[in-house]
Formats: structure tokens, sequence, C-alpha cells
């Protein structure tokens, strides 16, 4: 008797379906996710193939000093490029980042200027 109310409760649980609420309207919506097969979906957009000319390169793994492989040892300069472990510091290459003014930034954003509060002369 009490496997029976228990399979009856649960096919009542799944024939329901879950609530989606449609903000538009303030109503509960009923949907069923059964019909649905994301496997059947047609996408909008044609697929682009490697016959159509397009040939995705992975990120080169190459120190920009030397162009020796570096795999997964590369240091990521704040320049933007890769070295090895040579090349890393910024005077062993020829780096474009500008330090002194990141580092005046820094202070400048950090240390915010301090002024005494006004006094009024009577």
């Amino acid at each position: 008797m009490a496997q029976k109310r228990e399979k009856e409760e649960t096919e009542l649980k799944l024939d329901k379906g879950p609530e989606i609420a449609d903000p538009a309207a303030n109503q509960p919506i009923r949907a069923c996710l059964a019909s649905e097969r994301p496997d059947l979906v047609v996408p909008s957009q044609p697929r682009h193939t490697a016959a159509a000319g397009e040939v995705k390169r992975r990120g080169v793994n190459r120190c920009s000093g030397c162009r020796r492989k570096v795999g997964l040892t590369g240091f990521r300069c704040r320049c933007g490029d890769l070295f090895c472990s040579e090349h890393r510091y910024s005077d062993r290459h020829d780096c474009s980042f500008d330090y002194k003014a990141a580092g005046r930034e820094a202070i400048a954003r950090e240390n915010p200027v301090v002024r005494p509060a006004k006094i009024l002369k009577v």
C-alpha cells in the first residue's frame, strides 16, 4: 500500500513539469522540457570549414627575444610578450612598458593628497 502511494506521488511530480515565471505577464508558465531536443537544434549561422581558407592557429609558445620554444614555462611580461627564463626581465629584452609611469600612478592612487581643513579667519 505504501509503495503504491509513493509511486503515485512520483508520477504526479513528473507530470507537472517545471514552472518558469514570465516577468512580463507575472504569471507562471508550464514548460515541458522533455519535448525539447537540443541535439536537433539547427544553428543560425553556417560553420566555417578549413577548406574555406580560415585556419586557426594556436598561440605561439616561443620566446619573443630568442624564438626558443618555452612551452608551459614561459613568462608573460607587462608589455604583453612571452619570454623564456633568460629574457623574462625587462632589462634583458626591449620592453616597451613604462614602469616609472605605472609606479607613479600606483602611488598616486594608493596615497591620496592629505590637506588640512580650511580655517575661517575672523
